[in-house]
């Protein structure tokens, strides 16, 4: 009773506050509305984010094509006076353009110290210095040394040759080494599975792998199987040597400061590319199977640069923290953009990039807060997580902290759908939030995968930036379409890039017809110097989708979109993932997923639908915290995560959850999973399960757990 009365008092005490806030910002909003009205002119932000952005080219009763409305902006427009058609010309022409301005930065680890943490496990953490950069003149002469240096190892232009690597500024260095020598670089993720690794380098025919410290130890037993590699080259550590004894005989290992110097004194000259020449053989993350090696030309990856300088306003003063795997396409051409337009990079890892990332010692500041970015990119996956992490921060403070910063959050968002900023309320409560990514971020750019509108908002909303969500695909060298970032409205990817036509064709399958209402619908298909000349060594699968019409090459993605009236494109299925209930319903797997995943609880998710059933099953990676507490608010205590997956008490409770996550979500009741099995391990690449870009490999997931969804759909 006196809980009840204690509960009752603490309620009425958070009211009272909050109305007397909300009164307070009523007579605020009352005086300094004129005043805003004048200095922020909110119409014309309005009328921005409605303006038309493609216009129709091409209409009939199956298709309609769609065209950028904007001009070409003064970088692209730069390129094209200068004829940069090769990322060689791109490294050439701004080393003298940016000479002495700071190109690329890495972060001095000073040394690895053990930290007992509160329940006294031991740790292993970086006590780390600052960032060491060099300019645009160092990176170049370092890159053409390192080009020259493969040359005296054996390697030929216009040859085949792997990195495998985590992102780090010798990546992009050695990267433009080959390119400096016409050679093909091989992208393969560093999160590949063993398998995967060697069907990438058995494929392309390689005989040199640039690779890493960290991963030279798996060659131990890949070199096995490829046995045409003779050449290994290693980015050194900073703190550990490495170790080369225990290999196959007859393999080269030599560290990549060694190939720098050799290039040093060679006499090789460089092998400028042309535009046609293959510059990038890009292997797909394989979420389908056996990954792809996608062929992109230097001019594929012009074109998708010259695409994005146009949407995206770049400063001089701008600061890029580079931190996503090279080996995806968005990233790469971001960093190239960084490169054209003389932006700064500073390179992160996931485990450094914030104060509290797992590998920066107690009072030593992560990454961002050091290299204080401007610009950063990032995939859904992340700002999922950060989205997460602001909800648990908000939600273990006092009832009073919660509910004023709900009022405060939207607030803020009201006012912003009006077309105005609000100064006071970023200065007092956002940019503290903000400063978790160092306080300056301006522009985020999110690719990858599609964003759900609520990550969208709160992530705006929350860190104070733009955030400009796009979309492609590796066979558009990342480019089709890029949000303008003037545009107001969430979960949308954009109008066209100016580089290419985006088109909508009728899928009848799943009732997809650019004669829908209120918005045309179909599969998405992309054309223009963007789109690759197909897969490596697949003929069949290249013809099957890609294809010429009017001298331009186009790509079938796969992806169902509707345009907007505004000619922006919002993605809302994806053909591979749709299923049709017994009783007619079709549901999007992808969709659903997209959505469930921000709800707290939930770590992975990988939705399953049976056509012979009425409703769909979920397999659920739950997070551990969430978890833990959930269990504690349904009376158990001191049991084990295992424990926990395995308890039907809490497939019901997050049942429940889910439920109630898909109502808020407006998600339709024969879409939200009717049975769960709760997964008691993390999915990685390592397992087979998810792709190195943490796609779901639906097919794989099926086969393990085809008696969990047996159950499921018994019970």
């Amino acid at each position: 009773m006196f809980i009840e009365d204690d509960a009752q008092m603490d309620s009425f005490w958070v009211q009272s506050a909050l109305g007397a806030i909300k009164a307070l910002a009523f007579v605020y909003d009352i005086i300094t509305l004129p005043v805003y009205l004048v200095m922020q002119a909110p119409w014309k932000r309005r009328q921005d984010s409605r303006r038309v952005k493609a216009k129709i080219i091409k209409n009939d009763e199956t298709e309609l094509t769609y065209r950028t409305t904007e001009p070409p902006r003064e970088v692209h427009v730069k390129m094209l006076q200068e004829n940069i058609d090769t990322l060689e010309k791109v490294f050439n022409y701004v080393a003298k353009t940016h000479s002495t301005k700071r190109c690329l930065g890495t972060r001095q680890i000073l040394s690895e110290e053990d930290e007992t943490q509160p329940n006294g496990r031991v740790f292993k953490k970086y006590n780390m210095g600052d960032y060491e950069w060099k300019n645009f003149i160092e990176a170049e002469r370092m890159a053409a040394s390192f080009g020259r240096g493969l040359r005296e190892l054996g390697q030929a232009p216009r040859e085949n040759i792997v990195i495998f690597a985590e992102t780090r500024a010798e990546w992009l260095i050695a990267a433009h080494g080959c390119f400096k020598q016409a050679m093909s670089i091989v992208t393969v993720y560093a999160t590949l599975g063993d398998d995967g690794v060697a069907h990438c380098i058995s494929e392309t025919e390689v005989t040199t792998v640039i690779t890493s410290h960290d991963l030279l130890p798996k060659f131990k037993t890949l070199l096995d199987k490829c046995p045409k590699v003779n050449t290994i080259i290693y980015m050194e550590d900073q703190l550990h040597k490495t170790e080369t004894t225990g290999f196959k005989s007859g393999v080269k290992i030599l560290p990549f400061a060694q190939v720098v110097k050799i290039g040093n004194d060679s006499k090789f000259e460089n092998v400028p590319p042309k535009g046609e020449d293959t510059a990038i053989i890009m292997y797909t993350s394989g979420s389908t199977g056996t990954p792809k090696g996608v062929l992109l030309s230097h001019k594929n990856c012009i074109a998708t640069m010259k695409g994005f300088c146009d949407m995206v306003t770049i400063y001089p003063e701008d600061v890029l923290i580079g931190f996503l795997p090279l080996a995806h396409v968005f990233e790469l051409v971001a960093e190239s953009v960084c490169l054209m337009t003389g932006i700064s990079i500073g390179y992160s890892t996931p485990l450094t990039l914030i104060d509290t990332s797992s590998k920066i010692k107690r009072g030593c500041k992560g990454d961002a807060s050091v290299l204080k970015p401007t610009c950063m990119t990032s995939v859904p996956l992340i700002l999922d997580r950060i989205s997460k992490g602001i909800n648990d921060k908000v939600n273990s403070g006092s009832a009073f902290r919660k509910a004023l910063f709900k009022f405060l959050y939207q607030y803020k968002v009201k006012w912003i759908q009006r077309g105005y900023r609000t100064p006071l309320i970023d200065k007092l409560v956002f940019e503290k939030v903000a400063k978790l990514m160092g306080g300056k971020v301006r522009i985020i750019m999110s690719g990858g995968a599609p964003l759900s509108a609520d990550t969208h908002e709160q992530i705006k909303t929350c860190l104070c930036v733009d955030l400009i969500q796009g979309y492609g695909l590796t066979e558009t060298t990342s480019g089709a379409t890029v949000m303008d970032a003037r545009d107001m409205t969430y979960g949308r990817t954009g109008g066209p890039l100016t580089v290419c036509d985006i088109r909508l064709v009728n899928w009848e399958e799943g009732n997809y017809r650019v004669t829908n209402k209120p918005y045309p619908q179909g599969e998405v298909v992309i054309g223009g110097d963007c789109v690759s000349q197909g897969y490596y060594k697949l003929p069949g699968k290249t013809n099957e989708d890609f294809f010429e019409e009017d001298g331009r090459r186009w790509f079938k993605t796969g992806d169902i979109g509707e345009v907007q009236t505004d000619g922006v494109l919002k993605i809302i299925d994806r053909k591979k993932d749709l299923v049709k209930l017994q009783a007619g319903e079709y549901v999007s797997l992808g969709k659903v997923e997209s959505e469930l995943k921000t709800c707290g609880i939930i770590e992975n998710i990988c939705v399953y639908g049976d056509p012979t059933k009425q409703f769909t099953v979920a397999l659920v990676v739950p997070n551990q915290k969430h978890l833990e507490e959930l269990a504690e608010r349904n009376g158990l205590k001191n049991k084990t995560f295992e424990e926990l997956c395995s308890s039907k008490i809490m497939e019901k409770a997050i049942l429940k959850e889910i439920s109630e996550h898909a109502r808020k979500c407006k998600l339709q009741k024969y879409e939200v999973p009717a049975a769960i099995t709760l997964c008691k391990e993390v999915w990685s690449p390592d397992m087979g399960l998810v792709t190195a870009a943490f796609k779901l490999k639906r097919k794989d997931i099926q086969d393990k757990y085809q008696h969990d969804i047996n159950r499921m759909y018994a019970s």
